[in-house]
């Protein structure tokens, strides 16, 4: 089909007869492109089948096929078990269907009729006017919506466990966002446009594209979400200085250079996830919560986790306790003669920080003084669309795929983020990159996203069963060492954030957490998720607002009808809760004292792919 600028349509789409010749492509050059889009897709699939032949590859695929027709077994099992649902279902989809047949004929007969289902202006896969413009292509966006609507109430309607019902929403959502018709080369107009316009160019250098980004995943297919090189560590990401002041199998611990005269008495240590590098809280200069933490006067340490590979395997939730936290508390006691910080763990953390908490608890160990959680479970109840990944059977996969290898592969983590927002994470990109050929854009944040972490077998296993799968920690049950955790001793004062759209730790599943402490509890909700929620600087034009209440009790509906909403960052509140611990000052501190420096930050560890 045409759908060159400037050729005239008629309202079914097709093209009439006083088109003119000078907008057809120059079709040699068409015919070669495709063939050069052919050929790459020949390498694509030649660069997909070979580890997997050469064993180098162990695919999960077939089993989580088999995991989802079983989801979908009992969803099936609900609607056909009772010959009056039976015909209910069949019945709403037929006439939908019915409906939108009648629409569309009557649009094609040239009435001035609305669509039956009106475009969603929030969903950008059908931005494009020439989904509205031609009947045929608005037909398979509205029966896409119809068949995944119809989907989606066949799984919140039918009667099932909370976990099964979770997960079949979840392969419902990701057969969704893969079947839409923007997908693919036909059915999407804007890029049969696009394939016209370029005389196929585009398919040839996506098709590249798409065979660079398969054999750049050793077989499996990473998707390019930001341009090439253009960001590099400690030129313009991770930027803030400071030096490396300690070092160890699992961490280097990160000390940044004063820029005030005088710092706060007290040294502020920040735990970051494991699962992503430390420097997103190091992006750049305007976004860099550590930078902006060091300008206001604190003394900053920063843990920089180790990419862990085979020598790691054995590396549990303990040694990340004792080797990262406690030997970075110990370094900062030598470098500052300070015995005690105030602490920031961030997600997993700032699950690791709050166990570390009880544990110091139970020993009589004061060195944390304080403590800030930024987006942190320690209740998984609530826990999120992660938690479909954390079924008995596939904790038990993935444990057979580390025991191979000794750790999970950064992939692995990379997928399953990706795919908590498919269409936004994945499905775009396959559009842009492989049919439109457009390089993507180069941004800071999605180049960080691409950086991916591997996971040592032995803390991965113990945290996807201690904490997702049997929920250890908030009962009291989860055991490190030779000490059984109890989050109510823990009566230092906790600042905890949580973020009003986070799909990794929701709002309500910190709430939850946030009951659990025994000291003094300050519960903060920031605007966005997960990511842009906590780095969110202060500013001129503040861009998500942050509410603030009573101590995290009842309901978390009832906590927010009642919460106090602040314009802009909660940065300066945060801080104004830190210095309210230890208001004291000292001189500036250079990074390391008298001791010896290992390099410039922000060190080596970090720059280790997965």
């Amino acid at each position: 089909m045409n759908v060159s600028p400037g050729r005239q349509f008629d309202r079914a789409g097709a093209a009439s007869d006083d088109a003119e010749p000078s907008n057809l492509p120059d079709f040699e050059r068409l015919a070669d492109n495709i063939a050069k889009a052919l050929e790459q897709g020949g390498k694509a699939l030649a660069a997909m089948v070979k580890p997997v032949e050469e064993g180098k590859v162990k695919t999960a695929f077939a089993e989580d096929v088999a995991d989802a027709i079983k989801t979908f077994g009992h969803v099936a099992e609900y609607w056909l078990t009772d010959p009056a649902r039976t015909l209910e279902a069949q019945t709403e989809l037929s006439a939908n269907f019915l409906d939108l047949w009648s629409n569309t004929l009557r649009r094609l007969a040239g009435d001035e009729e609305k669509p039956l289902i009106p475009v969603d202006p929030r969903d950008k896969r059908f931005a494009s006017e020439d989904w509205q413009t031609y009947p045929v292509f608005d037909f398979l966006r509205q029966a896409y919506s119809i068949s995944t609507h119809w989907a989606e109430h066949m799984v919140e309607g039918a009667e099932l466990d909370k976990r099964t019902h979770d997960k079949a929403a979840f392969y419902v959502k990701q057969i969704a966002a893969a079947l839409a018709p923007s997908n693919f080369l036909l059915t999407n107009p804007e890029v049969l446009r696009a394939t016209w316009k370029a005389e196929g160019e585009n398919l040839a250098r996506g098709m590249k594209m798409l065979a660079e980004d398969i054999e750049a995943g050793d077989g499996t297919l990473r998707i390019r979400q930001t341009s090439g090189d253009n960001f590099k560590l400690g030129v313009n990401l991770a930027t803030t200085p400071g030096k490396v002041v300690f070092r160890n199998d699992l961490i280097e611990l990160l000390q940044y250079a004063p820029t005030t005269e005088q710092v706060y008495k007290r040294p502020l240590l920040i735990v970051p996830p494991w699962i992503n590098k430390f420097y997103i809280l190091d992006l750049n200069p305007d976004k860099s919560f550590i930078r902006w933490a060091v300008s206001q006067g604190l003394t900053v340490f920063c843990i920089s986790w180790v990419n862990p590979d085979a020598r790691h395997a054995d590396k549990d939730f303990f040694a990340y306790m004792n080797e990262g936290i406690f030997a970075a508390l110990d370094r900062i006691k030598k470098i500052t003669a300070e015995p005690k910080v105030t602490a920031i763990g961030y997600c997993v953390g700032g699950t690791l920080t709050a166990s570390a908490l009880a544990y110091m608890a139970a020993k009589g160990d004061d060195r944390i003084a304080s403590a800030t959680l930024f987006t942190t479970q320690v209740d998984f109840t609530y826990s999120g669309d992660l938690k479909v990944f954390a079924d008995e059977d596939r904790i038990k996969n993935i444990e057979a795929e580390m025991k191979l290898s000794g750790y999970l592969e950064g992939r692995s983590m990379a997928n399953a983020f990706n795919m908590l927002r498919p269409n936004d994470m994945i499905w775009s990109y396959v559009v842009n990159n492989y049919l439109k050929g457009i390089e993507p854009m180069a941004f800071d944040l999605l180049t960080w996203n691409g950086d991916s972490t591997r996971m040592p077998r032995a803390n991965h296993s113990y945290y996807l069963r201690n904490c997702y799968l049997e929920n250890r920690l908030a009962q009291g049950e989860m055991v490190l060492g030779d000490e059984k955790l109890d989050l109510g001793k823990i009566t230092i004062p906790v600042y905890n954030l949580a973020t009003k759209e986070d799909h990794i730790a929701p709002a309500k599943s910190v709430f939850l957490g946030a009951k659990l402490f025994g000291g003094e509890m300050r519960y903060v909700l920031g605007g966005s998720g997960h990511i842009a929620g906590v780095v969110n600087p202060p500013g001129p034009k503040p861009k998500y607002q942050y509410w603030t209440g009573s101590r995290p009790e009842g309901a978390f509906e009832d906590w927010f009808a009642k919460a106090e909403s602040h314009p802009g960052s909660w940065w300066p509140d945060w801080l104004a809760w830190v210095v309210a611990q230890a208001p004291e000052k000292v001189k500036a501190r250079k990074p390391g004292g008298r001791c010896k420096t290992l390099g410039d930050a922000p060190g080596d560890y970090v720059r280790i792919k997965g």
